[in-house]
């Protein structure tokens, strides 16, 4: 007979039917350690009886008795079957209600010991317990436990996973505990097999809490250690030492057509000070939509420009990396008596995207941008992806920035760091977003990060109007809409999805039937509702080409109302667009639909957000009501991130947020320990000194998706 471990295959361990292996294949579920490490999300509390006589109605509680009778019940509604029991107890009887499970009338015959779970409900003067939770019990072993409850499958219920996973509980006794004993005894933590033993099958609720302890402080300490060792190993790095040049600043923020925020000069002296150091700068610089992040980046290129250093700034779409060229252009155009520093008359430009190879806005070859760049004749390159290409090396990089940078993958990022000719020196590294992340998770995401925060508007944008419209207020919203657009105005449309029939509901309701969709909107808006201006739409689906020529077309003012997707969520910058007009509101986060928002208000215009909704719930009213009277987005941020947690918020791939198993990063207090303790131990020990930590660090890293 095989000797069971932790490797050893599922399928080995029984012959499961085709439907019962399908459902393991979807919870990727392969050996016994993935089931170990597949924890319950909650928890049925079989543990607390309570007599049938002393139960209260609307609360949720356990009772155990016999199944005294048991019946299926076909209702007027042919489809619906009831399944009535009544169990008995010392104090009393109580009626059972189960909906379309007719097959308990044969697994719960009358005469079986039961332990039910439920709330207690008063219907047309009858006391019934509605659809509990139960288990069988011998009526002389021991009952009343608390059993886990699993994400399911089609074909895998959490019944069947106990099933699975009792027999095995003593091989948590084969995983190694990598806790260094001194951080367990320092926080009274469990031993790891007792925490995964206890994590399924607990004794009692106490110790439960100790093992969701052990098990979350397991994963925030790994995640801090994985960031204080890669901040670490990033400054032993070297890097150019600039120096900063006051009068040379202060020069340069005297020609910008605008006053710098608080904030802004806050930020830029946070990172004037990283790049007087040798050892690489690691900051992110974190603003709000609209609070002027590119010019504080563009403060520090400008002083290593004027150190005959480069810099790079790298955005995620070619879109974005046009607009900081052109920005960027502008702002630096009337800098010559700036620069009388330097021999050069002016900061040299360059653009390289998939399509684009500018400097000084002159249309180059790649190739001779790509020598200019190699000499050191181009001081700040702009682009996307194409930066990183093998073929492209800096003479004197100083300085990256990357824009979005949640949006570059880790690959990606390493590569940025290896395109200086001088191997010597590591550039400066500037992480820019305009997404606000609230501090407890910003501590989980970037703990190998400095962070700079932007919250302040630049001095003279007005606040953005928002208005939640109803329904029957539609028609005047489009009137002023009509009114807006014959003053010179422009308008961005957002919506849910692309098309009516992208989305296929997976229950009896049709809830995608009042979506509001790209085309159909564009439809109504292009031959009903405004017929007479140029309207276009754009959504993810549409070539790049189609893209640019859009975007071209509506900075020009050639389209009035531009109907579009998420798409244009972060870094389209279009200052004669004054109304942000978003659809299905309620379908949208707090956090997204400011984003939306941000898309307007970039100049001295008053500019507009309407939200429309056709969701009638108090839930959806008040959410939205929320942004309707807060424009901060970090306050939006913290506030979306406790209605609908991290993952919704942040996207689990799209913005390297890692999917843990028990921890959450919104627990900012366990947040805090994991990194002291962290830095503790680093300060005190060697980490080559504890292999099995170590390798726990790296499986931790591969297993935990942070991209």
């Amino acid at each position: 007979m095989q000797k069971i471990n932790l490797r050893t295959k599922l399928n080995n361990l029984r012959k499961f039917d085709l439907k019962h292996k399908r459902a393991l294949d979807r919870l990727e579920l392969k050996n016994v350690e993935d089931l170990f490490l597949y924890f319950p999300v909650r928890y049925e509390d079989f543990s607390n009886i309570t007599l049938i006589k002393n139960l209260k109605i609307n609360e949720k509680q356990t009772i155990r008795g016999m199944i005294k009778s048991i019946k299926n019940k076909r209702t007027s509604k042919r489809w619906l079957v009831l399944t009535e029991a009544k169990v008995e107890d010392e104090s009393g009887q109580l009626k059972i209600v189960w909906f379309n499970q007719p097959y308990l009338e044969k697994f719960l015959r009358v005469g079986t010991y039961v332990t039910l779970n439920g709330k207690v409900e008063l219907n047309y003067n009858s006391v019934s317990m509605n659809s509990p939770a139960f288990e069988k019990f011998k009526f002389d072993s021991k009952c009343g436990q608390i059993l886990p409850v699993y994400s399911e499958t089609n074909g895998m219920s959490s019944k069947y996973l106990r099933f699975i996973l009792k027999p095995l509980l003593k091989l948590s006794t084969k995983f190694e505990d990598f806790m260094p004993d001194e951080i367990k005894n320092q926080l009274s933590l469990i031993d790891l097999s007792e925490a995964l033993r206890q994590i399924h099958f607990p004794d009692n609720l106490e110790i439960l809490k100790k093992a969701r302890l052990r098990l979350a402080f397991d994963e925030l300490f790994l995640l801090q250690l994985n960031n204080l060792l890669k901040k670490k190993k990033w400054q032993e790095n070297k890097a150019f030492k600039i120096k900063f040049d006051e009068k040379l600043i202060k020069k340069f923020v005297a020609s910008l057509p605008f006053k710098l925020t608080k904030d802004q000069k806050i930020a830029a002296w946070e990172i004037f000070l990283d790049l007087e150091k040798d050892k690489p700068m690691n900051r992110l610089l974190e603003g709000d939509v609209g609070s002027g992040k590119t010019v504080v980046a563009l403060m520090a290129m400008y002083l290593i420009a004027n150190f005959k250093k480069q810099s790079i700034l790298m955005a995620p779409t070619e879109i974005l990396a046009k607009q900081h060229y052109e920005t960027i252009s502008k702002l630096l155009g009337g800098e010559k008596s700036v620069s009388r520093l330097r021999k050069k008359k002016q900061i040299t430009i360059g653009l390289l995207t998939r399509v684009d190879r500018k400097i000084d806005n002159k249309n180059v070859s790649k190739s001779f941008l790509v020598n200019k760049a190699k000499k050191g004749q181009i001081d700040i390159l702009i682009g996307t992806h194409a930066v990183i290409q093998e073929d492209i090396k800096l003479k004197n990089l100083a300085l990256t920035v990357i824009d979005e940078q949640h949006r570059f993958g880790v690959e990606q990022r390493a590569k940025l760091k290896k395109i200086n000719i001088n191997l010597k020196n590591s550039p400066h590294l500037l992480s820019m977003t305009a997404t606000p992340i609230p501090r407890t998770l910003a501590l989980g995401l970037y703990g190998d990060l400095d962070i700079s925060i932007l919250k302040e508007k630049p001095i003279g944008r007005k606040k953005i109007l928002t208005k939640l419209v109803a329904p029957y207020n539609r028609d005047k919203a489009y009137e002023f809409i009509r009114e807006k657009i014959n003053s010179g105005r422009q308008v961005f449309v957002v919506c849910p999805r692309i098309k009516a029939s992208e989305e296929k509901c997976d229950s009896n309701q049709n809830m995608w039937d009042d979506i509001k969709a790209v085309e159909e909107e564009y439809e109504k808006l292009s031959k009903e509702i405004f017929p007479e201006f140029s309207i276009a739409m754009m959504h993810g689906k549409l070539k790049k080409e189609d893209k640019e020529k859009t975007l071209s077309k509506f900075r020009n003012n050639e389209i009035k109302i531009l109907v579009s997707t998420s798409v244009i969520e972060v870094g389209i910058d279009f200052p004669n667009a004054t109304i942000m007009m978003i659809e299905g509101a309620e379908r949208f986060g707090l956090a997204q639909l400011h984003q939306f928002r941000g898309r307007v208000g970039r100049s001295e215009i008053q500019s507009f957000c309407f939200l429309f909704s056709d969701s009638m719930s108090q839930k959806s009213y008040d959410r939205l009501m929320v942004l309707v009277n807060c424009d901060d987005g970090f306050v939006l941020a913290e506030k979306d991130l406790e209605l609908r947690g991290p993952g919704e918020v942040y996207g689990i791939r799209q913005s390297g947020l890692p999917d843990l198993k028990m921890a959450s990063l919104m627990d900012g207090n366990l947040l805090k320990l994991a990194k002291a303790e962290a830095e503790r131990f680093l300060v005190k020990n060697n980490i080559k000194k504890f292999p099995l930590l170590r390798e726990k660090i790296n499986i931790f890293c591969q297993t935990t998706h942070f991209e």
